[in-house]
C-alpha cells in the first residue's frame, strides 16, 4: 500500500506536468533553486567539517536543523491547500488499515522538490563531521531521524488542524496577515541582523538547549558523539524517538477523525449571529445599509486589510522616525488610508450590487449609510492610532492638532470616496480572494483616476496639514485650536458635499455600474 500511494503520487505529478508546460518550467526552475541551495550547504557542511571547532558545528548544524523542521511543520498551515493530491479524507471510502495509510503518505511527503532536498541536506548534516567516522555514522542517524520529525510533524499538524485552517475564516486572516512581514521586511533584516550580532555569543548555549528539545535532537546527535558524550547522544535518540511516537499518535488520532469527518463539515458547526448590526441600527434604510456595510468590514477580509495594515504603519514610522515627533503622523497616514478605502466600496460588493437596485435604494440613503459605517471604522482606529502614538511621545500637549489632522483627513477621505467609488470602479479582488490579489483588467486609465482621486483628497486636505505642521512645530495655542476646527470644519463639509454628489451620480448611473462590475466576472 505504501508504494502504491509513493506510484499514485508520482502518477498524479507526471500527469500534472503533461497539462501545463508552465507547471514544468515552474518545477525545472524549483528543482534548479533547489539544487543551489542543497549543493551550497554541502559545501559549507564540508568547510566546517574541516574546521577544528565542533562547538561551531554544533551551533550550525542544530540550530539549522531546527529552523528546518518549524518550516514543514508552520509553513503548510500558510499554503494550506497547495499540495492536496493525498488528502487523507480522499481515501475515506476505501477499506484501509490506517497503518498502511500512515507510512504511505509518509513517503509520498517526500515526494517532490521540497522533500527530495530535505532528504539530501538531512543526509548532508552528517557532513559537518566527516573527519569521525563514528560521528559521521550518528550525523547520518540523525539526519533520518531530522527528516521523519519533519515530515511525520508536517502530517500531524496538518492532519490535526485541517478542521480550522481548511476553513474559509482563517484563510481570509492569513491573506490579510501574510502581508504584514513583508511590509516590514526591511526593519526585520535590519533587527535580525543586529540581534544575532548582539547575541552571537550565546547562541552555542542557545544550540545546546535547543538540542534537548524536539525540534533539535536529532540534529545534536553527532555532535555528542564527536565529543565522546555517549550518554548525552543516546538521550537525543530517545528524545526523537519519543517525539516520532508522540507525533504518530497525534497524527492517528487526527486521521481517524479525518476518514469520518462529514465532507466539507470541516468540523465547524454554524451558529446563527442573530441581527447583528441590523438589530443595533434605526430599522431605516439609511441604518440597514449602515449595518450591511459595517458587517462587511467585520467579515470581510479585504476591507480588513485596510485595518491590519494599520499597526504595520504605525511600526514603520516609528522605525523611521526612531519614535520621535514623525510617528505624531502616524494617526494622519492611518486615517489617510482608512477613508480613501471606500473608494472601492461599489466594486468590493460585486455583483451583489444588484440587491441595492432591485430595493431600490436611494443615492442619498446609500451614500450616506456606507459613509456612516467608513466614519465609525476608521473613527474608532483612528482613535486608537493617536491615543498610541500620544503615549508613546508624551506629546499630550499636541492632542488639539493631532486629533484635527487625523479626523479631518478620515472625513475628508470619506466625502471624496462617496463620490469616487460610483465614477470609478474597476477589477478588485473578488469575495473570498485573497485581498492583496491584482486582478487582469486593471487598466492605465483606472490608475490615472485613482492618482488624481488622491491628489484631489491631499489638495483639499493641505489647509488642516499645514496648520496641524505648523501647530506642532511653533507649540502655539490659536494654531492648536485653527488646526483643531478647520481640520473637523473642512472634512465635516467635505463629508455632506460628497454624499449629496455621489447620491446624484448613483442615481443617475446605477445601473451602469452593475453592467460594468458584471463584466468583470
Amino acid at each position: 500500500m505504501a508504494a502504491h500511494l509513493v506510484r499514485l503520487k508520482l502518477t498524479l505529478l507526471r500527469n500534472g506536468l503533461r497539462r501545463s508546460v508552465w507547471r514544468l518550467v515552474g518545477l525545472l526552475l524549483g528543482v534548479a533553486y533547489a539544487l543551489s541551495l542543497v549543493g551550497a550547504a554541502v559545501v559549507g557542511l564540508v568547510v566546517l567539517g574541516a574546521q577544528d571547532d565542533p562547538e561551531l558545528a554544533r551551533t550550525v548544524v542544530v540550530l539549522g536543523g531546527v529552523v528546518l523542521v518549524a518550516g514543514w511543520w508552520l509553513l503548510p498551515l500558510v499554503a494550506f491547500g497547495v499540495d492536496s493530491t493525498l488528502d487523507p479524507e480522499r481515501f475515506r471510502v476505501f477499506a484501509l488499515r490506517r497503518r498502511h495509510l500512515l507510512t504511505g503518505l509518509t513517503l509520498a511527503g517526500l515526494v517532490g522538490v521540497p522533500g527530495v532536498a530535505t532528504v539530501l541536506v538531512g543526509g548532508a548534516s552528517a557532513l559537518a563531521w566527516w573527519r569521525d567516522p563514528a560521528a559521521l555514522a550518528a550525523g547520518v542517524l540523525g539526519g533520518v531521524l531530522g527528516v521523519a520529525v519533519c515530515v511525520v510533524g508536517s502530517r500531524a499538524v496538518t492532519t490535526l488542524l485541517a478542521p480550522v485552517v481548511g476553513g474559509r475564516r482563517f484563510r481570509e486572516v492569513a491573506a490579510v496577515l501574510a502581508i504584514v512581514p513583508l511590509m516590514l521586511a526591511g526593519p526585520i533584516l535590519l533587527g535580525a541582523t543586529a540581534g544575532l550580532a548582539a547575541v552571537a555569543d550565546a547562541l552555542p548555549e542557545v544550540a545546546r538547549l535547543l538540542g534537548w528539545t524536539p525540534f533539535g535532537a536529532p540534529w545534536a546527535l553527532g555532535a555528542d558523539v564527536a565529543e565522546g558524550a555517549w550518554a548525552a547522544a543516546a538521550g537525543k535518540v530517545l528524545v526523537s524517538l519519543a517525539t516520532l511516537a508522540v507525533l504518530v499518535l497525534v497524527w492517528d488520532r487526527a486521521l481517524s477523525a479525518a476518514m469520518v469527518r462529514p465532507e466539507g463539515g470541516g468540523g465547524h458547526v454554524s451558529r446563527s449571529a442573530g441581527l447583528g448590526f441590523f438589530g443595533r441600527l434605526p430599522a431605516t434604510p439609511t441604518g440597514a445599509v449602515a449595518a450591511r456595510a459595517l458587517t462587511y468590514w467585520l467579515r470581510d477580509s479585504r476591507y480588513a486589510a485596510a485595518v491590519a495594515v494599520v499597526p504595520v504603519m504605525v511600526l514603520l514610522l516609528w522605525f523611521l522616525g526612531r519614535g520621535g515627533a514623525v510617528l505624531l503622523g502616524a494617526g494622519v497616514v492611518v486615517a489617510f488610508v482608512m477613508g480613501w478605502s471606500l473608494s472601492t466600496d461599489v466594486a468590493y460588493d460585486d455583483t451583489a450590487f444588484w440587491t441595492h437596485l432591485a430595493a431600490p435604494v436611494d443615492g442619498r440613503v446609500d451614500r450616506a449609510g456606507r459613509a456612516y459605517a467608513g466614519l465609525v471604522v476608521g473613527g474608532v482606529v483612528v482613535a486608537a492610532t493617536d491615543l498610541l502614538v500620544l503615549g508613546v511621545t508624551q506629546r499630550w500637549d499636541a492632542v488639539l492638532p493631532v486629533v484635527g489632522m487625523s479626523f479631518g483627513v478620515l472625513a475628508v477621505g470619506v466625502g471624496l470616496s462617496s463620490v469616487y467609488s460610483v465614477r470609478v470602479v474597476y477589477p478588485v479582488p473578488k469575495p473570498g480572494e485573497n485581498p492583496f490579489s491584482t486582478p487582469q483588467g486593471s487598466s492605465f486609465a483606472v490608475m490615472l483616476s485613482q492618482t488624481a482621486g488622491l491628489l484631489v483628497l491631499l489638495a483639499v486636505c493641505l489647509p488642516t496639514l499645514g496648520l496641524g505642521v505648523a501647530a506642532l512645530v511653533t507649540d502655539v495655542l490659536l494654531l492648536d485650536v485653527l488646526a483643531l476646527v478647520v481640520g473637523l470644519g473642512v472634512g465635516a463639509a467635505t463629508v455632506v458635499v460628497g454624499i449629496r454628489l455621489g447620491a446624484r451620480t448613483y442615481d443617475r448611473r446605477a445601473p451602469e455600474l452593475l453592467q460594468t462590475i458584471r463584466s468583470f466576472a
